[in-house]
């Protein structure tokens, strides 16, 4: 039930109208992001080695590091949040890698120091150091790089991996020898695609053994062997993941700290922002926009804001109850006011509108025809009066009681889900009870089915549409959690999955779009932008572009001035 007094704030747009049109005016003032470099098709890094940007980088000092929440579990391939790889991506390497010195704009050797992509597309060849060790004393082989990528592209049963969608084309995973890795595809990709899901910073190569022995599942495993630039020494629940240097690490010079302290808060919280503002933490990443004010006020402080490849949304169980009916979905879809839900959270979380393509993506519908449609505009009207229609059409003129609606414990979520209550019912007389869970319960339960209507959010791998129309609404994809499924859909997507020209390809991509728009798999209600803020002694990084806090989070080339 909505709470006492709680309605009029979420149907009263004028007293949101400033603020949104000031929003709306930041997103249009966005400017391009560098464009990635093409990836060669031959790459002879044999004597390439990482070291910082500047020429003055000092060893030592641990850093203080405030990130989201405590992992929901241990195994970081299974997850979808920035809790696991935010904490966990320091312990392991990858074959290659984004580049951490220009925000990941290009790809470069990791344990894999040279590589060849055949003429026909098929197959991708690497090449392995062969003087890396796992922390305890193992030596590399392709071996286990074999049994990482064999895990996520091709997931044993009852073991969920997002990126597996991006490795749909992937045939096998071969070794021929104990330092060459290589990758079959059914049909060629474009080499930019395949070699950016290969170099995502979610792929850490962890030991063929400490798979065999945790029977593929690494989600209650603390200590997973890695190769990277940090080790495990300890982790309390809920508080802090300590990490120190490896000593032993193959790139010789690398990590410059000392070591990491990981501390546990939510994500914008107060909490976070007041550990950075008092001295307690060097480094905080999510910060929210009170504290990202005062960090721009002080001198010994410095922010930065960009926008993240994460999705705000509320999935609707597509195979069970009204939510099963598209024209039920559709009607859900038209009446939430996307620009109150993001002024709701405007002092809790930064967002924007957008709907089930990357907003600020090359693909995107532009915000002005975004505007024009159902469901978008500022004038709601039209939209309630299509969703009546729809409802009636769907049996349910007099409302729908009783819907099981889970909600992520966050603030920005817990707003959200009382907003989206509120509209349901004014609207709609659509009822809905709110369950607020903790993380790990909410993915549960969406992974099982076990909801109505959930709210929450998730990440893809990269940016292009292959990844997530795969992932998030694909069928069966890692992260369809409404268990969606159309077939039009499904053949525009074989479309964006192999199409060269650009230009077919962005028909395929608008048509999804509006296939998704007819019979939404989910209801999109905003898109996330990050702040970041941290001490001018922390040195060495560069997070102000897109996918820098998920593909270039290992923290080798950071070090302190102090």
């Amino acid at each position: 039930m909505t709470r006492k007094g709680f309605k009029q704030p979420w149907l009263n747009r004028r007293s949101f109208m400033a603020a949104s049109a000031a929003a709306a005016a930041g997103v249009a003032g966005l400017g391009a992001r560098p464009a990635k470099a093409a990836v060669p098709m031959e790459m002879d890094g044999s004597k390439f080695k990482l070291a910082a940007p500047d020429a003055n980088a000092k060893r030592g000092g641990v850093l203080r590091y405030g990130i989201t929440m405590r992992p929901p579990h241990l195994d970081f391939h299974q997850s979808g949040t920035i809790n696991n790889l935010g904490s966990q991506a320091c312990m392991y390497d990858n074959l290659i890698r984004w580049n951490p010195n220009d925000s990941g704009q290009t790809i470069i050797p990791d344990l894999a120091h040279s590589w060849e992509i055949a003429k026909d597309g098929k197959t991708y060849t690497f090449h392995l150091r062969k003087d890396v060790e796992f922390s305890d004393g193992a030596k590399l082989t392709s071996a286990d790089v074999k049994a990482t990528f064999d895990r996520i592209t091709k997931p044993p049963s009852g073991i969920n991996i997002p990126r597996s969608a991006l490795f749909k084309a992937v045939d096998s995973v071969e070794a021929p020898d104990d330092y060459t890795i290589q990758f079959k595809l059914s049909a060629p990709r474009p080499a930019d695609f395949i070699m950016g899901a290969i170099a995502s910073g979610w792929n850490g190569i962890v030991r063929k053994k400490t798979l065999e022995d945790n029977n593929y599942n690494l989600r209650k495993t603390l200590d997973v062997p890695g190769t990277g630039p940090f080790q495990s020494v300890r982790r309390v629940e809920q508080e802090i993941w300590v990490m120190k240097r490896n000593e032993n690490y193959w790139n010789e010079g690398l990590p410059y700290l000392d070591g990491i302290e990981f501390y546990h808060a939510l994500p914008f919280s107060p909490e976070l922002g007041s550990s950075l503002l008092a001295g307690r933490i060097d480094y905080a990443r999510l910060i929210d926009p009170v504290t990202r004010k005062e960090v721009d006020k002080s001198p010994d402080l410095t922010g930065v804001d960009y926008f993240q490849s994460v999705i705000q949304a509320t999935w609707m169980n597509a195979k069970k109850g009204p939510l099963a009916d598209p024209r039920v979905r559709r009607a859900f879809h038209l009446v939430l006011d996307r620009e109150v839900l993001v002024e709701v959270v405007k002092d809790v979380a930064p967002m924007m509108v957008g709907g089930f393509v990357y907003p600020f993506s090359d693909v995107a519908t532009p915000k002005a025809e975004l505007k024009k449609r159902l469901g978008y505009q500022n004038d709601q009207s039209a939209a309630v009066a299509e969703a009546k229609k729809l409802m009636a059409a769907a049996g349910h003129a007099n409302g729908i009681d009783g819907l099981d609606f889970l909600v992520r414990e966050v603030a920005s979520f817990k707003l959200w889900s009382q907003a989206i209550q509120a509209m349901l019912q004014q609207a709609l007389n659509v009822k809905t009870n709110l369950r607020t869970v903790v993380e790990s319960v909410w993915f549960d339960d969406v992974n099982n089915g076990n909801y109505d209507m959930a709210i929450g959010a998730i990440v893809s791998t990269l940016i292009d549409p292959s990844d997530y129309f795969n992932t998030w609404y694909g069928k069966g994809g890692p992260q369809n959690y409404s268990n969606w499924e159309n077939e039009e859909f499904s053949a525009q997507v074989e479309i964006i999955d192999t199409e060269v020209d650009p230009v077919k390809r962005q028909v395929a991509i608008t048509k999804a779009e509006m296939i998704m728009e007819q019979d939404p798999p989910l209801l999109p209600v905003a898109w996330e932008k990050i702040n970041d803020g941290w001490y001018n002694y922390v040195k060495g990084h560069r997070p102000e572009n897109y996918f820098g806090l998920y593909n270039v989070g290992r923290f080798d080339t950071f070090w302190m001035d102090k």
